[in-house]
């Protein structure tokens, strides 16, 4: 049996690993000597050649020296490995004492502010958030709100119809009957409704096909017009200045009886006539009202028993007020120069500085 062939797989392995100086050249030695191809698999194949007696011995120098080239390799490979990553922590290495880079910091959408300064408000008098489906049924956006299909103030929302009995909704008040729904008769019922709304609207500089709107509902055992009204003027001053006053002007809608709109004094000429007002010293800002009894009767409730009001407002338009903006459509353009002229203020509010 000849053995010089081993010892020499051995030798010229040792010549060569000790050139070795990086793992791509290791990878490549160890495919040289270990792989299918390679030369310890090729002393391997040589034992056909061998008599039957002579294969034991032969095929465990082999592998003695299979063991060798394997330890070897993996020794070599912890070093390299070692020493690269001491290399690339020198070449990463981080000079604390260099400025850090500034970043832009982003500022709040004024609808977002907005919507946010009216969820705080009433959440700060016990009201819930409720929220619902922005694709809705038939009977929730207009059925259970005192609105038959036949009923012709459905012509006040022109409605994106998915099929006959689905919709876009046009406001947020399934919300309203929902949650009532779920109540089973039983009050109190305290919420606010916030959320996006759709109607087939042209888009100019005061209308939108989708816009945002805020509903109130409170329902309960002795519920009066005057808890409305307090209720309206507390968030008049605290959304526009504690000057400010509301007014009632009777108007028409079917889910409230009776119904009102509700008007602020003018902000920017204290009553006394301006553009933002045209010249009346009020600007109109939501309409509300004392739930309608149908209403009420539809979702569970007893009407002789429960009353309620309701209100609702668009955040938008009262942001467009707030701020001096005078199209709708800035807020949905994503344009970065007109939201960066909004920046946080110390007391949590927003100014615009150009506008």
């Amino acid at each position: 049996m000849d053995t010089a062939g081993i010892l020499e797989v051995r030798q010229s392995f040792d010549d060569a690993i000790s050139d070795v100086d990086n793992l791509n050249a290791l990878q490549q030695l160890k495919v040289e000597y270990l792989g299918k191809k390679g030369k310890v698999t090729g002393l391997m194949k040589e034992m056909k050649n061998l008599s039957n007696e002579e294969r034991p011995e032969y095929g465990a120098k082999v592998n003695e020296v299979r063991t060798y080239i394997t330890e070897a390799i993996e020794r070599r490979g912890e070093v390299l490995e070692e020493a690269a990553l001491e290399e690339k922590l020198r070449e990463e290495t981080i000079d604390v004492t260099l400025p850090g880079r500034t970043f832009s910091l982003g500022s709040p959408h004024p609808l977002s502010r907005t919507i946010e300064d009216i969820e705080d408000f009433f959440l700060g008098l016990g009201y819930e958030i409720a929220e619902g489906y922005e694709v809705e049924t038939d009977y929730y956006n207009f059925e259970a709100l005192n609105l038959p299909k036949s009923h012709p103030a459905r012509d006040m929302q022109d409605t994106f119809y998915i099929s006959e009995e689905t919709l876009l909704r046009t406001h947020t008040s399934p919300v309203q009957a929902r949650t009532m729904e779920a109540q089973e008769g039983r009050g109190p019922v305290k919420i606010i409704c916030p959320g996006k709304v759709y109607r087939r609207d042209s888009d100019d500089a005061t209308h939108s096909h989708q816009f945002t709107q805020i509903e109130g509902l409170v329902v309960d055992r002795n519920i009066r017009m005057s808890d409305l009204k307090g209720t309206l003027e507390l968030f008049a001053k605290e959304i526009f200045g504690a000057e400010r006053e509301i007014r009632l002007r009777p108007s028409y809608f079917p889910f409230t009886e009776p119904s009102v709109e509700v008007d602020i004094s003018c902000f920017k000429c204290k009553g006394a006539g301006c553009n933002v007002c045209k010249g009346t010293g009020w600007i109109e800002i939501l309409g509300a009202g004392m739930v309608h009894p149908n209403v009420l009767e539809m979702a569970g409730f007893d009407p002789d028993e429960y009353s309620g009001f309701a209100f609702g407002m668009g955040p938008d338009r009262i942001a467009m007020l707030k701020y001096g903006i005078e199209d709708i459509r800035h807020f949905y353009t994503n344009d970065l120069r007109f939201i960066n002229q909004f920046k946080a203020t110390e007391d949590g509010g927003a100014t615009n500085e150009s506008i």
